[in-house]
Parts: structure tokens; C-alpha cells; sequence
């Protein structure tokens, strides 16, 4: 008989290779829903825009949440805290 030289064959596949402490190759940022063409203008008057972006208790859901970037973040948080003191939300 012949010995051949068979090689093993790992059955590992590329997902079980990611670990959850490894770099997220595959993690990607959404854009800012905010900005851009079409996007609506944040105002403390648009009350419908501004409950999405507010939680079942009123507070103001955070951005790394939202994906809402830094800049409309504040802008953002300034005009629902204005229509709160307005008594609109």
C-alpha cells in the first residue's frame, strides 16, 4: 500500500473565526438621517420630527442610538428641550 499525504481540511468557516473581542471588520456606521438632501430641518415646531427622537418617558434618545450626527445632535436636544419649556411636547 501507498501512503498519501492527505491534509486535513479545517472546518472552520470564516464566522466562527470572529470573536467578540476582535476588531469589527464588518461594522458600519448608518448615515445621519438628518443631513443631507431631503432631510428634514430640525425646529422646535415640528413636533412630529421631534417625537421620534424622544423615549416613552420623555427622554431624549442618545445619538449612538439614533446614528444622528454630532452637529444635529445639539441642535436637536436644544429644540425639544424649547418645546418643552413651550409646553408643545
Amino acid at each position: 500500500m501507498k501512503k498519501r499525504n492527505i491534509k486535513k481540511k479545517s472546518s472552520q468557516n470564516n464566522f466562527s473565526k470572529l470573536s467578540v473581542f476582535q476588531n469589527q471588520k464588518y461594522k458600519f456606521k448608518k448615515k445621519c438621517p438628518l443631513s443631507g438632501k431631503g432631510a428634514p430641518i430640525v425646529d422646535y415646531k415640528n413636533i412630529k420630527l421631534l417625537k421620534k427622537y424622544i423615549s416613552e418617558n420623555g427622554k431624549i434618545i442618545p445619538s449612538r442610538i439614533t446614528s444622528v450626527s454630532q452637529k444635529k445632535q445639539r441642535d436637536l436636544s436644544l429644540s425639544i428641550r424649547r418645546a418643552r419649556n413651550l409646553a408643545l411636547i
